[in-house]
């Protein structure tokens, strides 16, 4: 195995969150983890960590089926320089990469963290450590949402062009990618979002934006050429409900929230609706794909902002408070931000 092992301390800075039933954390020092001799693991120096909304209630609301396998560090969303790597990785001590990674092992929120060969990619050269941080997660899920829940296989496949795509709460740090991969598929995109966002809805693709807060998803879809052919719902709850409204029958409802059928609106039933709801999965070939287009400038992340490690519990509670507009990143080699 590679290593620099003169760079590489005993003991890190570390998110840790003690109890999984709260959400307080406490910056500590932890034991710098190390990788499984004869594994895929390589050890990674943390330089930019975004954080997802609602992700401290995960370890109450989904227990790890082992939980001595993982300890209670939040964060899956990464970019760093790798310190560590077995020989049989396509990758090099030295090499700047950025990663989803499982959330059934343990959390990124530390100065150094584990990654497997699966979830890591070289990180596209264009962006800054922040944007790179936010973008694997979201980008992910985007993908997947579009190309795989909804069966419009890929960009360049032609599956999307003449469709209308629905993106509910496409500002949010999804969202903003779903827009932007439905716009480079051929799609016509519709979106919603507050008052604020508009203007950026539209920059990224949207050839319609609805603002949720004075018209309803219902009454908008009231007329039936306003119907579309794919729902993609990142916000959940009452938006949710109402893209079953707008969804022609025969067409593909996604959440990325929660459950689809409990969603169904009382009288919405006659409608033959594909739908469900889906956890991104973390798949290298994909994020590769991503990094390709975002270096050859067809698409982009959005950094809401950037905090240093120990600012964490302001940081959480800007992503926690739905009024990011994009990503929420913490800096863990920032001295004065």
């Amino acid at each position: 195995m590679d290593s620099k092992v003169d760079r590489i301390p005993s003991t890190a800075g570390a998110l840790l969150q003690p109890d999984p039933a709260s959400t307080s954390l406490v910056l500590t020092s932890l034991p710098v983890p190390k990788p499984k001799p004869n594994s895929n693991e390589h050890l990674i120096r943390v330089h930019a960590l975004a954080l997802c909304n609602g992700e401290l209630l995960w370890p109450k609301n989904f227990p790890p089926a082992d939980s001595s396998a993982k300890t209670l560090l939040p964060g899956y969303d990464v970019a760093g320089i790798i310190v560590e790597a077995p020989d049989s990785s396509p990758f090099r001590v030295g090499d700047e990469v950025y990663a989803r990674t499982t959330y059934a092992h343990t959390g990124c929120a530390s100065d150094y963290t584990i990654a497997v060969t699966e979830e890591l990619v070289h990180r596209p050269k264009s962006l800054s450590w922040a944007e790179s941080a936010a973008t694997a997660l979201s980008a992910q899920s985007a993908w997947q949402a579009l190309f795989v829940q909804a069966g419009l296989d890929d960009i360049a496949s032609g599956l999307a062009k003449g469709k209308r795509i629905l993106v509910t709460g496409a500002s949010g740090g999804v969202g903003l990618w779903v827009v932007q991969f439905a716009k480079l598929a051929g799609a016509e995109v519709i979106g919603t979002c507050g008052s604020h966002n508009i203007k950026l809805v539209e920059s990224l693709g949207a050839k319609e934006v609805i603002d949720y807060r004075t018209l309803s998803l219902q009454d908008w879809a009231r007329d039936a050429e306003n119907q579309v052919d794919v729902v993609i719902d990142c916000s959940g709850r009452k938006a949710l409900e109402d893209a079953w409204w707008s969804v022609k029958d025969g067409g593909v409802l996604v959440s990325i929230v929660q459950p689809t059928k409990p969603a169904r609106p009382p009288g919405c039933n006659e409608k033959n609706v594909t739908n469900w709801f889906f956890v991104m999965q973390p798949n290298r070939h994909q994020l590769e794909q991503i990094a390709k287009l975002i270096d050859n400038g067809k698409c982009s992340p959005l950094v809401d902002s950037v905090w240093r490690f120990e600012d964490y519990e302001r940081a959480y509670e800007r992503a926690d408070s739905g009024r990011a507009i994009g990503k929420v990143v913490l800096d863990l080699m920032a001295k004065d931000l």
